[in-house]
């Protein structure tokens, strides 16, 4: 009998099991063979894609040594001896070059077409901006655009040993500066960005040192950053704070700007503006420019001892530049403006003057002239245009009476006009126009003054002196001449001069001391002063090629008729005037002597002539009247009373 088998036991199939197994090695391996090659890669083999890149993007060539990438949730990217090519028109045949340069880079962003960089090192590096030798063209630095995509987004730059020059040769400007990063204020921040250098600007030397709070801003054209500068270019010195938009071609910034130097006129070569000399000065203010547009807004300070406020707009997009400015000074030192007319400020004690002022003030002091007769520089009056308004209210002039002043300056094209110039003096007023041509070799100028109720005590500084006299003087002065100094305008020029004054009075004191009436002199010494009405007094001088010759010259009081003849030479700077004195009283006393007025401007002689004496010479007189030239009876204000009395006449 056989017994039925005993049904055996399943079996377990691992089959299924070992797939798993395999994938779970397999990808162990290719992790392992992914570590190791990527250990072992030599990221080299990217030079050629990424240059190829640049090149597309930028239309220059990019040159790199050696390549090495370390990867992680941010790789970097690192890169030696690397090269970047210039514009074709550059001498230098590359714009920038490095020992090294590090960029951190974020990838996860890369896969939404974010370019987020930590960070950039650059070891090394060395970077030309040069300006294109044509005007208006644009600069090395200027690229192809590359397309859309997002904004690559820096948060620190560091910089180390590096060196950055901005080179423009039409400009004659050449800037060396060495470059580094700072040390951060707190961790993560941007570092600052240090800079020192030298160079020339415009052709005028200069160093500068300072830095920026973060250079980041440097990649982005429309974006200001901070800065402090400090400057000097020989005896000027600037010191910049605020902010600059792109700083490579220097368009947008607003900076608190102080400005110190020897001399304003040493600004030409440095910014192209033309203006007078000057004494040593400091001025701080608002620096702002705007593309074409400079302003020097709120500016206050001091130009040797006068004080100097207002606002400056400089326009460099005509083909001049254009100034345009309103200025104010509370306390003016005339002596402050003698370089408009080519002299030099007053250097005696408590004057304030450069050394180099100092020097030709006392080579002048030594000449026998005293008409400035420095050139203007033709050059500086046709660079540029202006509109310049100049309000003082109070002068300080201790030789001439002097209140206030109103200037408005217009130039166009080197055409000069100062329409007006007046001054405030001795209680009337002094209104000119003057104009004067440049587009000539030989500056044409034309002036024009007029003088009105100017008070003839006020003309003299004594106290003393001052109550011996009253009255209002008035006159007119039409000069025109040729010449490019203002001895050489004067010393040719043509037109005429009169001065009248009409009722008024002086102390015999100013007459006797000149020399009139010795008798006179005499009693006034033992008895005192007495008062001598003044009827009238007027001078008219007609003027051809610089000789300023007598028309009409007379004094006239109750007590001396005085009629003048003779020139003056402005070409020469020489007097030759005779005074006749003619007493009305019975002194015994009376030496009835002319008066000669001879030699120089600087050196004036008085003098009686005794040889003009006796009938030689003499001039018949009608002691009742004299009358003034009829110019003058629209300027000499009468006083009190209906007339001058200088309704007569008088004859030789």
């Amino acid at each position: 009998m056989n017994t039925p088998a005993a049904p055996s036991a399943p079996r377990v199939s691992r089959r299924r099991h070992r797939p798993g197994k395999r994938w779970l090695v397999a990808a162990a391996v290719l992790l392992a063979a992914l570590v190791v090659l990527l250990a072992l890669w030599d990221w080299n083999w990217f030079k050629g894609p990424v240059e190829r890149l640049v090149q597309a993007r930028t239309g220059r060539a990019l040159h790199i040594g050696n390549l090495d990438v370390d990867l992680g949730r941010t790789s970097t990217l690192r890169a030696d001896r690397i090269t970047f090519a210039n514009a074709g028109w550059a001498k230098r045949p590359d714009m920038a070059r490095a020992d090294r340069v590090e960029i951190d880079l974020r990838l996860w962003p890369l896969l939404r077409g974010s370019v987020q960089l930590p960070e950039i090192r650059l070891v090394r590096p060395d970077i030309l901006l040069q300006a294109a030798p044509q005007p208006g063209e644009p600069g090395n630095w200027n690229f192809p655009s590359g397309g859309g995509g997002q904004p690559l987004q820096l948060k620190r730059l560091r910089v180390d040993d590096g060196k950055l020059q901005f080179l423009d040769e039409a400009g004659r400007t050449d800037v060396r500066l060495d470059v580094r990063s700072g040390k951060a204020k707190q961790p993560g921040a941007a570092p600052p960005l240090l800079l020192e250098g030298e160079g020339r600007w415009r052709g005028a030397s200069f160093t500068v040192r300072g830095g920026t709070e973060s250079p980041l801003q440097l990649a982005d054209s429309g974006h200001p950053f901070r800065l402090h500068l400090d400057g000097h270019a020989g005896a000027t010195h600037a010191v910049a704070s605020g902010t600059l938009t792109n700083p490579f071609q220097l368009q947008v910034f607003d900076l608190q700007f102080r400005l110190s130097g020897q001399d304003l006129e040493d600004l030409y070569p440095l910014i192209g503006i033309a203006i007078p000399s000057s004494p040593p000065y400091r001025l701080d203010g608002r620096l702002k420019r705007d593309h074409e547009v400079w302003r020097y807004e709120g500016f206050s300070g001091q130009v040797g001892d006068s004080d100097l406020a207002g606002d400056v707009r400089i326009d460099v997009a005509g083909e001049r530049p254009r100034l345009t400015a309103n200025l104010v000074s509370r306390r003016l030192d005339f002596d402050d403006l003698a370089g408009f007319v080519g002299a030099q400020p007053g250097t005696g004690g408590g004057e304030t003057a450069n050394p180099e002022q100092k020097a030709r003030a006392t080579a002048q002091a030594a000449r026998p002239t005293v008409l400035p007769d420095t050139p203007y520089d033709l050059g500086k009056l046709r660079a540029m245009d202006a509109d310049v308004r100049w309000k003082a209210h109070r002068i300080n002039s201790p030789s001439l009476p002097l209140d206030d002043m109103d200037a408005h300056l217009l130039l166009d094209d080197g055409l000069l006009r100062l329409e007006p110039l007046d001054f405030g003096v001795a209680g009337g007023d002094i209104r000119s126009t003057i104009r004067m041509d440049a587009r000539r070799p030989r500056i044409a100028t034309a002036l024009d003054v007029s003088v009105r109720g100017v008070q003839l005590g006020q003309l003299f500084p004594d106290a003393k002196l001052a109550e011996q006299a009253s009255g209002g003087i008035g006159g007119q002065v039409r000069l025109s001449g040729t010449g490019n100094s203002i001895a050489a305008m004067l010393g040719g020029s043509n037109g005429n001069v009169t001065l009248g004054m009409g009722r008024g009075h002086v102390g015999n004191l100013l007459m006797e001391l000149a020399g009139l009436d010795v008798a006179e002199s005499l009693k006034f010494l033992f008895t005192g002063d007495k008062q001598i009405p003044l009827r009238c007094a007027f001078a008219d001088f007609g003027v051809r090629d610089g000789l300023m010759q007598a028309q009409a010259l007379a004094f006239d009081t109750t007590d001396t008729l005085v009629v003048g003849e003779g020139n003056v030479s402005l070409k020469r700077e020489e007097l030759d005037l005779l005074l006749r004195p003619r007493p009305k009283d019975k002194s015994i006393l009376a030496l009835r002597s002319p008066l000669r007025i001879g030699g120089t401007f600087k050196d004036p002689s008085f003098r009686p002539d005794f040889k003009a004496l006796g009938l030689r010479g003499a001039v018949a007189l009608t002691l009742g009247s004299i009358a003034p030239p009829a110019a003058l009876l629209a300027t000499i204000e009468t006083g009190p009373g209906k007339d001058a009395d200088c309704g007569g006449h008088y004859a030789k």
